[in-house]
């Protein structure tokens, strides 16, 4: 053995028990002991064994029923049954369900230490595919980032670096850069990814029930609290949580926040019970977080807490030479969800890719995509199925008549909200509706954008007549 594997002996028989404990321990194992089926499970989740060797009959729950239950709490473990002569139709089921040996009763110890061999050198050979795994990074690939590129490949080491431990992480760069990208790769490179990932946008939610949705609130907390609700930390727990611009979370639900994560405890709204939770937390911001902390808007003490480690997305006008990659990829993705066969772009269109700077980065250029593929009437995209105007960098007023489609006319006489609400939905209409891209050229919040639309809508159903 490369390593000292462990090994969890379950048996309900003492004498057994001991007997094999101490034959496996001989042979240079680390081993622990359980009398059936319900302690083992305990015993795995605490301890992690690499190989469990288990009895099929036994009190409470038996080696059937733990084969199950370790399937479903996706455990890796390597399960080898022992079964008593004339049970082998068990043995062949356990072996169905996903056990990797079993061997009869009474136990021969040669075979025993063949096949305990024999699994630690096929865990060792998974350990090994996992490397192999994490190494397709060179060819441009983790999980669902794209880039051969310098840039992204630091940024690929440093994800791999963090990942596996329960350190928080902010995620900075620019609006669609793929900041919630790397937050999901993180958490699927991590002992969390078989649990819940949950991500919530701080800026999307109302102040007024920003807290109800992060901690959650007992019935009667609030008015229009008919039930109890589980928080964003609840539905999250023992997985990840990312917690989407932060900066743009309210000051006092920032102070509560602050709170949960040093304690690790949770109490929601409504409640006077405090509850321990077991969440990593990632966060993210669009903005420079040490501006934000120095105009008030970011607490300094949540910024240092959450900043444990920083990973910062680069834009995409950094690293082009990323574009044809990442274009082949969201064209798989493209092809997938609208029954396309799109197999790449003409050289024309991919000069026109290139030379633009992308100011709405990977989710501009994916939204861009999107569109010509279902524009595509063949199987490579040309110049003409991009959005009209394409490589306008901003939205400007021109007074006058020489009004370009990119521009918006405002006369005079105009009110100041009605020059701004063209401009808010024309902005609107060059980003393809892409709100954040737009709040970020208008310079305001996501949140304000939102809010204003909301006003738009209200005043377009006034303006109708009832019948």
């Amino acid at each position: 053995m490369t390593m000292q594997e462990k090994v969890l002996i379950v048996e309900d028989e003492v004498h057994a028990l001991t007997g094999l404990a101490e034959l496996v321990s001989g042979w240079g194992y680390r081993t622990e002991t359980a009398r059936d089926g319900v302690e083992a499970l305990e015993r795995v989740q605490a301890w992690q064994p690499g190989i469990v060797v288990t009895d099929l009959k036994m009190p409470r729950m038996d080696g059937l029923e733990l084969l199950e239950r370790l399937g479903e709490l996706k455990q890796s473990q390597a399960v080898v049954v022992l079964t008593a002569q004339g049970s082998i139709e068990l043995a062949v089921e356990a072996m169905k369900m996903g056990a990797y040996d079993f061997i009869q009763k009474p136990v021969d110890a040669t075979r025993l230490r063949t096949i305990l061999m024999n699994a630690t050198r096929q865990r060792e050979t998974e350990r090994e595919l996992e490397v192999t795994r994490r190494k397709l990074r060179d060819t441009g690939l983790l999980g669902s980032l794209v880039g051969s590129s310098k840039k992204m490949q630091e940024l690929f080491a440093l994800i791999e670096r963090v990942a596996p431990s329960n350190v928080s992480v902010l995620i900075t760069g620019e609006s669609g850069t793929g900041k919630e990208m790397v937050a999901r790769t993180l958490h699927d490179l991590s002992p969390r990814k078989a649990k819940p990932f949950v991500a919530v946008n701080c800026a999307a939610i109302p102040e007024t029930l920003i807290e109800s949705e992060i901690f959650g609130h007992e019935k009667g907390a609030f008015t229009g609290a008919l039930e109890r609700r589980a928080g964003c930390f609840e539905l999250a727990e023992e997985g990840t949580l990312l917690l989407d611009e932060i900066g743009e979370m309210p000051v006092g639900t920032q102070a509560k926040l602050l709170r949960v994560l040093e304690e690790r405890k949770l109490r929601r709204l409504g409640s006077k019970v405090e509850a321990p939770v077991d969440v990593r937390v990632l966060s993210a911001t669009n903005q420079d977080p040490e501006t934000a902390v120095g105009n008030g808007q970011l607490r300094s003490d949540l910024y240092y807490r959450l900043n444990v480690f920083n990973i910062h997305m680069p834009p995409l006008r950094e690293h082009k030479e990323d574009i044809p990659e990442i274009v082949d990829a969201m064209l798989v993705d493209m092809n997938r969800k609208h029954n396309r066969e799109v197999t790449g772009v003409n050289s024309d269109m991919m000069s026109r890719l290139m030379a633009y700077d992308w100011p709405g980065n990977v989710r501009q250029l994916r939204n861009t995509i999107e569109r010509a593929v279902v524009l595509c009437g063949g199987t490579e995209i040309e110049a003409r199925q991009l959005p009209p105007g394409f490589g306008t960098k901003t939205v400007r007023m021109q007074p006058e008549a020489a009004v370009t489609s990119n521009a918006i006319q405002v006369e005079v006489g105009a009110t100041v909200d009605e020059g701004e609400r063209r401009l808010i939905l024309k902005t609107l209409e060059s980003t393809n509706n892409n709100k954040t891209r737009a709040a970020e050229i208008l310079g305001i919040s996501l949140k304000t954008l939102h809010n204003k639309l909301k006003d738009y809508e209200k005043l377009k159903d006034e303006s109708v007549p009832s019948e």
